[in-house]
């Protein structure tokens, strides 16, 4: 009986009393960047090399695979690394990005693009470490897999980076806002 009394008022209730308790925590709305150079966030200048990084392994690996020229399973090697590398620093980057901002550690969708964003980094650890065992037998079949299965999820970790700019406007200066 109780709980029906509870839910009723919970359904009737005005959307204008419905609080989160998560927004009223102090700095929850300070979302400026904190890891920037002259004001622009570093994570999101960073962030392009690893996505483009990543389309090129399997571009090259199609290529390869296209082809039979061994110069695209070198540069499969060569991008697959850098892609890796540049995704650690953008890593790092945004990691402190998400440790020293309160506004973004107090929401749940940070914590998703951060743990997605660690799993793909793990993929491009793979992708790179299975080629230099010997970068040509490693892009048929088991490469080129990788490689595509790196760039969807480059695109689904993408999606929740983007959701956050966009939606809760992380990373976005408040200067000259009111």
């Amino acid at each position: 009986m109780h709980e029906k009394v509870a839910e009723k008022k919970l359904v009737e209730a005005d959307p204008e009393e419905l609080i989160d308790p998560i927004e009223k925590q102090p700095n929850f709305h300070r979302l400026e960047s904190r890891i920037a150079l002259a004001g622009h966030p570093l994570h999101a200048m960073l962030v392009a090399f690893p996505i483009a990084l990543t389309a090129c392994v399997l571009g090259a690996d199609v290529f390869y695979w296209w082809t039979g020229d061994l110069f695209w399973a070198r540069a499969g090697l060569w991008a697959a690394g850098m892609a890796f590398l540049f995704g650690v620093l953008a890593g790092v980057t945004g990691t402190a990005e998400l440790l020293s901002v309160p506004g973004i550690r107090q929401r749940a969708a940070s914590w998703t693009h951060f743990i997605i964003a660690v799993m793909l980094l793990s993929i491009l650890g793979m992708n790179w470490g299975f080629r230099l065992l010997g970068y040509e037998q490693a892009v048929l079949p088991f490469g080129i897999m990788i490689s595509a299965f790196a760039v969807g999820f480059t695109g689904f970790t993408g999606w929740h980076g983007g959701k956050l700019v966009f939606e809760y406007q992380i990373g976005v200066s408040s200067t000259g806002s009111s």
